[in-house]
């Protein structure tokens, strides 16, 4: 068994990172629009009265500075909607945190995008879900809103703001990841994320007829990979950790066949700069560098697994991110079980907590749909 596979080595079997490397914030439950998939059962077109305040933001902020330099990322609903992000986002700046905002698009004007760039967010994600006008608005249930997302991303790549295309992959789209690269090569993008559908929220009442079978999420991973080593673009699917399998099975594939270099089984592809903003390191990071507080304050390990580890409002995020026992959990990769528990890979991948959780009401099961069949189970 080699190192690589499984994530050991000086550190043992059981070490994992927790070092804090994203924090995500949902400023607001408010959103101008409702998408099909959203992560919210109930979606408001306007500010929530529990939202966290100004005041109550600032001091998040200043909090999570206290914890290291995490990526923080601006989030919604639509974060757009807050009066006061840009102040928010300036405060952040202001302590050292890279910044990063993640939007719809379809409220960005030329002067919004001006604001935007005034504020220095080191990257602004807008969501597309689909590579053309008919896939994307059928499934946002909002014709015009693709034509509206591409107008924001242009006033922004004009300014020389550093934009990233999100794309949630369900079977209504699975056949244009290829043409949504090129849709981000042809705009000026520095990167694609590609989310596997999680059902939660709404995409729990869109499951049956939109989350791909277990093989079909191997086709498109290993899709993934490829395209990954034809672009110059960060390319990083997202809630898909059984990828960190593949592309390790994949490098050993390309080592093993005839003229292959000696670098191509590196798990960092090639023109993929390292930095906070890109980095390829394993699968499931829930808890253990990632954290998403909520409009409330409430602080869970990503924004598709619904377990609190606490609340900002009553106690100190530093606490909650060092001391939770879900954290704790979380990071324990002995603690999984089912074909999870049993992996060669499970350090690298450790499977989608939030999947486990909607399968089985257990988020240290297996992650139920990955295809691989571990050697030991």
């Amino acid at each position: 068994m080699r190192p690589h596979e499984t994530g050991t080595g000086s550190h043992g079997p059981h070490a994992m990172p927790d070092a804090l490397r994203l924090v995500f914030w949902e400023t607001t439950a408010g959103c101008n629009l409702e998408c099909t998939h959203c992560r919210r059962l109930e979606v408001s077109r306007e500010l929530m009265r529990t939202d966290l305040t100004t005041e109550e933001g600032l001091g998040l902020i200043d909090r999570i500075a206290e914890v290291g330099r995490p990526v923080l990322v601006f989030s919604g609903g639509e974060p757009l909607l807050r009066p006061d992000i840009f102040e928010l986002a300036g405060h952040a700046g202001t302590a050292g945190l890279p910044i990063a905002l993640a939007t719809n698009g379809t409220l960005i004007d030329a002067g919004l995008a001006r604001r935007i760039a005034a504020t220095g967010f080191d990257r602004v994600s807008i969501s597309l879900d689909g590579a053309d006008e008919a896939t994307h608005d059928r499934f946002r249930g909002l014709p015009g809103s693709f034509a509206q997302s591409m107008a924001g991303l242009r006033h922004l790549r004009a300014l020389g703001v550093p934009t990233q295309i999100n794309c949630t992959v369900a079977r209504h789209n699975r056949d244009q990841i290829t043409a949504l690269l090129q849709l981000a090569e042809r705009e000026g993008a520095v990167a694609v994320h590609y989310f596997l559908l999680v059902p939660v929220g709404c995409g729990a009442q869109i499951a049956d007829e939109q989350m791909l079978d277990m093989h079909e999420v191997e086709e498109r991973l290993r899709l993934i990979d490829q395209l990954a080593h034809a672009t110059a673009l960060q390319i990083k699917p997202t809630c898909a950790p059984h990828y960190y399998r593949i592309i390790r099975q994949q490098a050993r594939r390309r080592r093993s066949s005839p003229g292959a270099s000696a670098d191509c089984g590196h798990p960092v592809h090639p023109g993929h700069p390292a930095g906070p903003l890109h980095s390829l390191t394993r699968g499931c990071l829930a808890g253990t560098a990632v954290c998403f507080v909520s409009h409330e304050g409430e602080v869970f390990p990503c924004g598709y697994l619904p377990v609190s580890a606490g609340n900002v409002r009553r106690q100190d995020f530093g606490a909650i991110w060092r001391e939770a026992e879900l954290f704790r959990e979380l990071r324990d990769p002995g603690r999984l079980t089912g074909k999870c528990g049993a992996c060669e890979f499970k350090l690298v991948c450790a499977g989608c907590r939030a999947r486990a959780f909607y399968q089985f009401g257990d988020y240290l099961a297996e992650e139920p749909y990955c295809a691989y069949q571990p050697r030991s189970g």
